[in-house]
């Protein structure tokens, strides 16, 4: 009997994926529940899994688009299972002798046609004379052929790196999408960025002197996520404009805060989801964080991952930006872009002082969010992280006790 099998459905709106390779050649026989391809969305990637023990017969190709329920191939289950391969015999291991190796004897500098100068740098540097290439008169090796042994190993002068081909390659449908849902966003919302600088000496100090023994009680480092993601969940509750989107000719405001992480992924950016940040602790985050990190690396995200998210923090800093316009992560209505710590002079009470500083970048959708609610809510991002402390309560503890 022979098991068709289909591209199964792998998401409300996706109607098309990519083959984009097989895990087993056909005519190989598969265990039941064995991975048997794997499938990539506009999205993410997904493995097909053998519903039958049997033998392989595929009929698509890797690279082919295919629709939801189209066969790619079939299992024969009515076919008998191959004898396993006899363990090869075991040979007794004949004693290591030791190689005989030959030196090459250096050529000597005397029959080495050279300038003075090359010879004198040759007998000094020793470098391997085939690698010289000689551009004097009759042959002989100059002191520049000499310097660009010494400073190029390996590469023979003269040896072009590149060349003039042209490679086309099939863009990877996560590509499409990231590609379409880039330009829809420019197209489709009155974006801005408005811009800050953060001093980041309290959290790193805060860092410095907890980090071990916040990795012994919760097994996770202390990164900077789980600052950034507490105070915009503060930040975002108290301006809930940069928490909301446009649908049709409402605005929905969110009343939790599903904060979306730009990570790179091997086949491109993903924005996987922190659910309900606002209710999580310092380490709760943290979690989440290596976890949907790790998860992207290995191309192993769910659509229920990447769904749904309300508001987007993404890291540049990681890269060296020092500052950049990061694009709105649609349908929300704002996103986050951290970059990397500097140390800059600044002037505090008439001194020059070095400080640890970052610029923050928020990009947002000026059809719902007014010029007064970007800044107000990257000014209120900048006070709970120069003050650590504020993100405990949400405020200050003294005015919090005092109910001011």
């Amino acid at each position: 009997m022979a098991l068709e099998i289909k591209i199964p459905t792998v998401g409300e709106s996706i109607t098309e994926v990519s083959l984009a390779k097989w895990s087993k050649k056909s005519g190989d026989w598969v265990e039941r529940d064995e991975v048997i391809a794997e499938l990539e969305s506009e999205k993410a990637t997904f493995e097909i899994n053998a519903e039958q023990a049997g033998v392989l017969q595929t009929q698509a190709a890797e690279g082919d688009t295919l629709k939801i329920g189209d066969i790619i191939g079939t299992i024969d289950t009515a076919a008998a299972k191959p004898e396993g391969a006899k363990p090869a015999e075991v040979q007794p291991v004949k004693e290591a002798q030791p190689a005989k190796t030959e030196t090459a004897k250096p050529q000597p500098v005397a029959d080495i046609k050279a300038t003075p100068v090359a010879a004198a740098i040759i007998a000094d540097k020793k470098p391997d004379i085939k690698t010289i290439t000689p551009t004097g008169s009759n042959g002989k090796i100059v002191k520049q052929d000499v310097l660009e042994a010494l400073n190029h190993p390996g590469i023979k002068p003269g040896i072009e790196m590149f060349n003039r081909t042209d490679r086309p390659e099939k863009m990877s449908n996560l590509r499409k999408t990231v590609s379409r849902r880039l330009v829809e966003a420019k197209n489709t919302t009155a974006m801005l960025t408005t811009f800050n600088e953060v001093d980041m000496s309290a959290i790193m100090e805060i860092r410095a002197k907890n980090k071990d023994k916040f990795k012994e009680a919760h097994g996770v480092n202390l990164g900077f996520m789980s600052f950034f993601t507490k105070a915009c969940c503060f930040a975002l509750q108290e301006w809930p404009a940069v928490n909301a989107m446009i649908d049709g000719e409402n605005v929905v405001y969110h009343n939790y805060c599903d904060v979306s992480i730009a990570v790179s992924a091997p086949k491109g950016l993903v924005v996987p989801v922190i659910r309900n940040a606002e209710s999580l602790s310092m380490a709760e985050i943290e979690k989440e964080v290596v976890k949907l990190a790790s998860k992207a690396k290995d191309n192993k995200l769910t659509i229920e991952e990447m769904s749904g998210g309300t508001f987007t923090i993404t890291n540049g800093g990681v890269f060296g930006s020092l500052m950049s316009t990061p694009i709105i992560n649609i349908p929300q209505s704002a996103i986050l872009g951290m970059h990397k710590i500097q140390e800059r002079p600044m002037a505090i009470n008439g001194q020059v002082v070095i400080k640890p500083m970052m610029y923050l970048a928020l990009s947002y959708d000026h059809r719902i969010i007014d010029g007064r609610e970007s800044v107000s809510f990257l000014v209120r991002v900048k006070e709970l992280l120069e003050n650590p402390s504020l993100l405990l309560f949400g405020k200050d503890p003294v005015k919090s006790l005092l109910e001011l």
